[in-house]
């Protein structure tokens, strides 16, 4: 955790039951903060991950078609979130299909300081389930909105970016059998 992240914005996402993380807007967007939902989705603590780039998630996975949707997030700074199904390790090597949802933490002058991320495991989940971690997520994104604001930090998307929920879980399903059909040839 950096000094330069305001306190009341490091508390809510440390105690958020969704898993989340938070990483620099410069350089190679380094992780700032993860909280204990993230390690016990991935398997890594905080002190794994912190500066290291959330792509470390995908070791040799090609995931190309979320790679070019991340890609053009990052440089496209009028693009507020983006929302993409990726295959990620867990630390034990475990795969899994992680519903990344990311969005733009600006300052106010408008520069963006940090990006947002949400992650939640689709790989083996139930449409119900990704509609109730997408009723958590936005009232994480809701309560996330004013705290920030105090900040002087702007929250930018919204959950427009959702999918429908059964398609994004037969999505992931797809990515995973593909996964699995490579370690077993």
């Amino acid at each position: 955790m950096t000094p330069e992240l305001p306190r009341t914005l490091v508390d809510y996402l440390t105690h958020s039951r969704v898993a989340l993380a938070l990483a620099t807007a410069e350089d190679d967007n380094h992780l700032l903060l993860v909280n204990d939902s993230f390690s016990a989705l991935t398997g890594y603590v905080s002190d794994d991950v912190v500066g290291r780039n959330c792509r470390m998630l995908q070791r040799e996975a090609p995931n190309v078609e979320p790679r070019a949707r991340l890609r053009e997030f990052l440089a496209r700074t009028d693009q507020a979130s983006v929302r993409t199904p990726i295959v990620n390790f867990r630390k034990n090597g475990t795969p899994f299909v992680n519903l990344l949802y990311m969005s733009r933490l600006r300052g106010i002058d408008g520069t963006t300081r940090y990006f947002f991320a949400s992650q939640f495991d689709v790989s083996r989940s139930q449409p119900e389930l990704l509609a109730e971690y997408d009723a958590q997520l936005g009232h994480t994104l809701g309560r996330l909105v004013p705290i920030a604001s105090d900040a002087g930090i702007v929250v930018e998307g919204t959950l427009m970016t959702i999918a429908n929920s059964a398609a994004t879980v037969a999505q992931a399903k797809m990515m995973l059998a593909e996964i699995d059909f490579a370690t077993d040839a």
